[in-house]
């Protein structure tokens, strides 16, 4: 009977203490940890400028930052003067659309962890009633019939991804584009669709960026739908084994964030809502072979 007295209340404490310790564990588990504090907080972006006017990264640069702890500064300009603030160490992560160009800087050993991102297409616009007459013509025959009629284009001349595709089309129309109904605006693609909006002219456009400034431009889509209009985008690390000021983890992480699945989804249906269509393609983990290229 004693045995019984003693043993019973003995079991009854040592079941409670158990049951206790299984549910602190239980809340530990759900509680959510922050993110590791990085070393070097600051990174540099070098990106084409149709990722910032499209408002691509007012979404993602934000979130990046609270699941990382990372602060981005963000560089807009063209692709060609990203890439080369990539190549002097001046950038620690670039996110650009010129792939033939990108390729060299990988080559070089300035560039890393090149990763395909997403894609969307170029397109040239002009003034509704469309003076040139180039209205679903092939890409090529609308840079002949624009030069020969001596319509107003506005080219970015910056260098840029943009600017560049722009020069291989004139190239592949056989013209050097010359005279004063060619024009350069030195600027990035939002600047420039409203230059070419006041000018009653045409450009050359990636899609986002034509769609984010519908609204502020009375310009229409003239020439889409060509392969040779694709316009894709990739991410990559600036070395830090070549430059050390680069901050090669943050650089990484960035690389890493804009290739997640839960990011990809992010790009797939930025748009939707607003514009009825998406601003970009996710593509990572493909090939560019399956993108046409």
């Amino acid at each position: 009977m004693f045995k019984k007295r003693f043993y019973m209340p003995f079991l009854i404490m040592i079941l409670v203490l158990a049951l206790a310790a299984v549910q602190g564990c239980g809340q530990q588990a759900q509680t959510p940890q922050a993110p590791q504090e990085p070393a070097v907080k600051d990174v540099i972006l070098a990106t084409t400028t149709s990722t910032q006017d499209s408002g691509l990264l007012d979404v993602l640069v934000p979130k990046f930052e609270e699941e990382t702890g990372y602060k981005v500064k963000t560089i807009a300009v063209g692709t060609g003067a990203a890439l080369a603030m990539g190549e002097k160490g001046e950038a620690d992560v670039l996110l650009c659309h010129a792939y033939q160009d990108e390729a060299k800087l990988i080559e070089s050993g300035a560039g890393i962890n090149h990763q395909l991102v997403m894609h969307n297409d170029f397109i040239i616009v002009g003034p509704p009633e469309d003076p040139a007459g180039i209205k679903g013509s092939k890409v090529v025959d609308a840079f002949k019939q624009i030069a020969e009629k001596r319509e107003v284009f506005v080219s970015r001349g910056d260098n840029s991804g943009t600017h560049k595709m722009e020069l291989k089309l004139w190239d592949a129309a056989g013209i050097t584009p010359e005279g004063e109904w060619y024009q350069q605006s030195g600027t990035g693609m939002g600047a420039t669709l409203n230059i070419a909006n006041e000018k009653r002219g045409h450009t050359l456009s990636d899609r986002a960026t034509y769609l984010a400034q519908k609204k502020n431009v009375k310009l229409d889509i003239l020439v889409e739908g060509e392969a040779s209009l694709l316009n894709i985008y990739h991410v990559m690390q600036v070395n830090p084994e070549k430059f050390d000021k680069v901050n090669a983890e943050g650089g990484k992480a960035f690389v890493e964030f804009m290739v997640a699945p839960e990011t990809q989804k992010i790009i797939e249906d930025f748009g939707k809502d607003k514009y009825g269509e998406p601003l970009f393609f996710p593509d990572a983990g493909k090939k560019m072979e399956e993108l046409g290229k």
